[in-house]
């Protein structure tokens, strides 16, 4: 007689990003989900990144992979200066690891105080067109959905990660110590984190591999889900 016995599959976190939930991993989700063991956090209600990725090393079993995109990156940064030694693949999308920038206070509490007395509707119209490529401004289908992440959160979930974003460490000097190989993936028209802020972030991983995305803004796992689905696939799979 055989007996079967069917081997876990390894765990790969998805880690959303600002006004972003499980929506912004459909397509990847559902791909990866052949080989791996998709976990996709609710990050809403912790103000620090720091504290985000305690979360989900708790939620973690001994080793892991993990994929962030946009504060999910940074949360994904945070994982790997916590746990490195847990963290088995890495992968980046659309990221920053600078510190705070001058004006970026100004500019992020301005979208919080727009959240806070006019509500998320309001911040919706402000906050999607940069974060898509301009030639899809118009596709409703895509700003359906996009939109429909941002009205799942309310201005105390805002001000949550906002104030997270405006802690944060300087993670540009972790970006040296990262002992995997990592994928950077940025779309080529992302206004928010562009293309020439990751060629920075890979000239200090030791071990990197960017990849630009065209006719993509900086919600590049919606924006172009089969060529990310595609990417992420061979990374992961791969020996």
């Amino acid at each position: 007689m055989h007996i079967s016995i069917m081997k876990e599959k390894p765990v790969l976190f998805l880690l959303p990003g600002l006004l972003s939930d499980s929506m912004v991993w459909d397509h990847q989700a559902n791909v990866l989900a052949e080989v791996a063991d998709i976990r996709i956090p609710d990050l809403r209600s912790f103000d620090r990144f720091g504290d985000m990725a305690s979360h989900v090393l708790d939620e973690a079993p001994e080793k892991f992979s993990v994929v962030g995109h946009s504060m999910g990156g940074r949360v994904a940064l945070e994982l790997v200066h916590l746990a490195g030694s847990r963290v088995e693949k890495l992968a980046l999308l659309d990221v920053g690891a600078h510190p705070v920038q001058s004006g970026e206070y100004e500019e992020r509490m301005a979208l919080v105080h727009l959240a806070e007395n006019q509500g998320m509707e309001a911040l919706a119209d402000k906050w999607i067109p940069p974060m898509i490529h301009p030639d899809r401004h118009q596709d409703e289908a895509l700003l359906g959905e996009i939109r429909q992440m941002v009205l799942r959160h309310d201005p105390q979930d805002y001000r949550r990660h906002i104030e997270a974003a405006l802690s944060r460490e300087d993670q540009n000097r972790y970006l040296p110590t990262i002992a995997q190989h990592v994928l950077l993936i940025c779309g080529e028209e992302d206004e928010w984190s562009p293309v020439e802020q990751h060629r920075e972030i890979a000239r200090m991983i030791p071990d990197v591999e960017l990849v630009i995305v065209k006719d993509a803004g900086h919600m590049v796992t919606m924006e172009q889900p089969e060529a990310v689905s595609a990417l992420l696939s061979s990374w992961f799979t791969a020996s």
